[in-house]
C-alpha cells in the first residue's frame, strides 16, 4: 500500500526583499487561486486550502459576526481571503476579522483596494488540520503586538481556545465556552462548541 505524501504547512519561500509591497500585491493577483501571506522579512508563505468542515465552521462564525455588525454598524467584517499589511510589513489574512469604522475611514480608497495598511481590531484564527499550532500562536502574538485589541484562536483538534488581549492570553480547555466580544465588540458572543456538527 502506498503512503500518502504529506507536506508540512504552511510552506515558506525565502524571498528577502526581492518584492516590494506593490509587487507582492500584483503577484497575489496573478496567482489568485492560491492563498499567500508574507512575513515581516518579505518571505512568502504558501497556505493550504482549508478542508470542507473547517471552511463551513469558518463561514458560520463569520456569518454570526456579520449579523452582529449589521445591527451595530460599528465596523467592517472581512473573510479569510483578505490581506492586511501590518505595521511591521507582514501581510496577514486572519480567518475572520473586524476593523472599526474610524480606522477604516482613515484609509484612502487606493489603500482599501489593496492589502490595507491596518491591523484589524479583532481577529479570529481557526486551526485547520494541516496547520501547525505554533505558526498560529505566533500570528496571534503578532496581531496583538501591532494593534489588535482582541483575538481568538480556536483549535478544535486540541479542544482549546486561546483568548488574546494586548495584556496577555487566557486558554480555555474546551470549545464549550461562551466567548465575549467584551468592550471591542459590545454584545457579541460566540459559543464555538455549538457550531460543531
Amino acid at each position: 500500500m502506498s503512503e500518502k505524501m504529506q507536506f508540512p504547512m504552511p510552506v515558506t519561500l525565502k524571498m528577502g526583499e526581492l518584492m516590494s509591497s506593490e509587487e507582492f500585491f500584483q503577484f497575489c493577483q496573478m496567482n489568485d487561486t492560491l492563498e499567500f501571506e508574507r512575513d515581516s522579512h518579505g518571505n512568502i508563505i504558501l497556505m493550504s486550502p482549508t478542508g470542507s468542515f473547517t471552511g463551513n465552521f469558518n463561514l458560520r462564525i463569520a456569518g454570526l459576526l456579520f449579523q452582529w455588525n449589521e445591527i451595530t454598524q460599528t465596523g467592517l467584517v472581512f473573510d479569510s481571503s483578505t490581506g492586511f499589511t501590518l505595521p511591521n510589513g507582514a501581510v496577514r489574512s486572519p480567518d475572520v476579522s473586524w476593523v472599526c469604522n474610524e480606522k477604516w475611514d482613515e484609509l484612502s480608497l487606493e489603500e482599501q483596494e489593496q492589502f490595507a495598511p491596518v491591523c484589524p481590531d479583532f481577529v479570529i484564527e481557526i486551526r485547520s488540520k494541516s496547520e501547525d499550532i505554533k505558526y498560529l500562536l505566533d500570528k496571534m502574538k503578532e496581531y496583538m503586538a501591532h494593534g489588535a485589541s482582541l483575538g481568538w484562536l480556536i483549535d478544535r483538534f486540541d479542544n482549546k481556545i486561546y483568548v488574546y488581549r494586548p495584556t496577555g492570553c487566557i486558554v480555555h480547555d474546551s470549545l464549550n465556552v461562551a466567548l465575549s466580544g467584551e468592550d471591542v465588540l459590545p454584545g457579541f458572543t460566540l459559543h464555538p462548541g455549538s457550531l460543531i456538527r
